[in-house]
């Protein structure tokens, strides 16, 4: 059963529904209802400068991001679709703090609202390493609908391993 692999933790009566939409094959109208609006950022700069604006908006005082792009490697790799690293760099008597975020591929074709809470997810990561609750009180100041959008990514990447 594919839903549960991708919906664990859910109750059975919600993984059940997901997976009688995929079987039926009726998954990709539901998500096209529900994610109808797409997103034009397609280049590491344009993800940039939508990774940036966010941060201005929700988290002024945060350290600065170094770099901010794409990833083919990241889902097969990582099994992840984003990642937030740190690396600290000695510069002279100086150490620097390198923030990079890299998003999955799969993002530059998926839905907008899917892109944005990926993006809030990784951005969240600047202020709280760990998934406890200051971290999702965080994503849901910046997505109030944070959690019933990580449920349609999980029915995104269902409906995309369908796909392949």
């Amino acid at each position: 059963m594919l839903a549960a692999r991708y919906l664990a933790g859910y109750p059975p009566e919600l993984i059940q529904q997901a997976e009688r939409l995929r079987l039926e094959g009726r998954l990709a109208d539901h998500l096209a209802r529900r994610l109808p609006e797409r997103h034009e950022v397609r280049s590491d700069t344009a993800l940039f400068d939508y990774v940036q604006a966010l941060k201005n908006r929700h988290m002024r005082n945060a350290g600065p991001l170094n770099f901010v792009g794409f990833d083919a490697k990241l889902r097969v790799l990582q099994q992840a679709l984003g990642t937030h690293t740190r690396r600290s760099q000695v510069q002279g008597a100086k150490l620097k703090t390198r923030r990079e975020i890299r998003v999955a591929t799969l993002f530059k074709e998926a839905p907008a609202a899917l892109l944005n809470m990926i993006v809030v997810h990784e951005l969240a990561h600047l202020r709280e390493l760990d998934h406890n609750k200051a971290f999702y009180s965080l994503c849901q100041h910046m997505e109030p609908d944070y959690f019933q959008l990580e449920f349609d990514l999980r029915l995104y990447l269902m409906h995309q391993e369908d796909a392949k």
